[in-house]
């Protein structure tokens, strides 16, 4: 994957998660997917590992509407280097079963290969994230 085409794909993401178009996310990933938001899962439903395009899609189209009410995402800084991307941000959501707001610095890693996403992990604070859910 040349360093191009995994910006367009980083890019693509955007735009759909801009426009929270749940079949176009998932179809950017492959069948087969690493995925994984590391954390608590015992107490935080919606993270953790996932290995399928359908889990990947459930997580946008369930979890998320489920548990969470997002209100920013933004990205400070993408580094692409052949397949693999990284990039800095900052989020803000609130917990629906608590009122209470997550808000965090984040860190992705993707791998793009043959025009999908193959590998996905993010990086946040998982204890405040898992403080928030707690009642």
């Amino acid at each position: 994957m040349s360093t191009e085409e995994t910006r367009a794909v980083i890019a693509e993401f955007d735009r759909l998660m801009r426009a929270w178009d749940v079949d176009g996310l998932a179809a950017l990933f492959a069948e087969e997917v690493d995925w994984d938001i590391p954390g608590d899962t015992a107490t935080v439903p919606w993270i953790g590992k996932r290995a399928t395009r359908a889990e990947v899609r459930a997580f946008y189209a369930e979890d998320v509407p489920k548990y969470l009410t997002p209100d920013r995402f933004a990205v400070d800084a993408t580094l692409v280097d052949g397949a693999l991307a990284v990039r800095t941000g900052d989020l803000r959501s609130q917990v629906q079963a608590t009122g209470k707001w997550i808000e965090t610095r984040f860190v992705q890693e993707f791998t793009v290969r043959d025009g999908k996403i193959t590998r996905y992990l993010m990086h946040e604070d998982s204890w405040l994230v898992a403080q928030a859910v707690k009642p």
